[in-house]
C-alpha cells in the first residue's frame, strides 16, 4: 500500500469524490439536474428564506465567487428568485420559488437514499462514530486549523 493511502487528506478527498459521484448519479437517475452544492443552497433557503448571497455562501461553506454561479444556475432553473431587500434597496435577498419548494420536497427522499448508500458499509455504531469525528474535523477553522 502506498503511503498516500494512509494520509487523511487523501482519504477525505477520495470520500468527497465518491460522495459527489453517488449524488450525481442518483440525481440523474431521478431525473434532476442538480449538484450537491445546489441542493445545499436550496435546503438553506428553505430553512432561511430571504437571506443574501454572502449569508448563503457562509451557510454552505462555499466562497463568494462560487456561490454566484450556483445562485445564477438556480435562478435560471426557476428554483430561486432574487428580490430587492426592503431595508437596503441595493441589496438582494434570495428565496425559493414555488417550483423550488416543490422540487426540494421531491428531492429529500432521493438525497436521504444517497446518504444511506454512502454509509452502507458501516454499522449503525460506526456511522455515529464517523459522523461525530467528521463533524469535529469540519469544525476546524480552515485558515489556521484551529478549533
Amino acid at each position: 500500500m502506498s503511503e498516500i493511502h494512509t494520509m487523511p487528506g487523501h482519504i477525505i478527498r477520495r470520500l468527497q469524490q465518491i460522495s459527489s459521484s453517488i449524488f450525481a448519479q442518483h440525481m440523474r437517475d431521478a431525473g434532476f439536474d442538480l449538484t450537491s452544492p445546489q441542493f445545499a443552497a436550496l435546503s438553506i433557503l428553505q430553512d432561511q428564506p430571504n437571506i443574501d448571497q454572502a449569508t448563503l455562501a457562509s451557510a454552505i461553506a462555499i466562497d463568494r465567487a462560487t456561490i454566484g454561479g450556483i445562485v445564477d444556475r438556480l435562478v435560471a432553473k426557476g428554483l430561486v428568485q432574487r428580490q430587492t431587500n426592503s431595508q437596503a434597496r441595493r441589496a438582494r435577498v434570495l428565496s425559493l420559488t414555488d417550483e423550488g419548494h416543490r422540487i426540494l420536497t421531491r428531492l429529500h427522499p432521493v438525497v436521504q437514499n444517497v446518504q444511506d448508500i454512502i454509509l452502507q458499509n458501516l454499522t449503525a455504531e460506526e456511522t455515529r462514530g464517523f459522523m461525530r469525528l467528521a463533524a469535529k474535523i469540519s469544525a476546524q477553522d480552515e485558515t489556521t486549523g484551529a478549533r
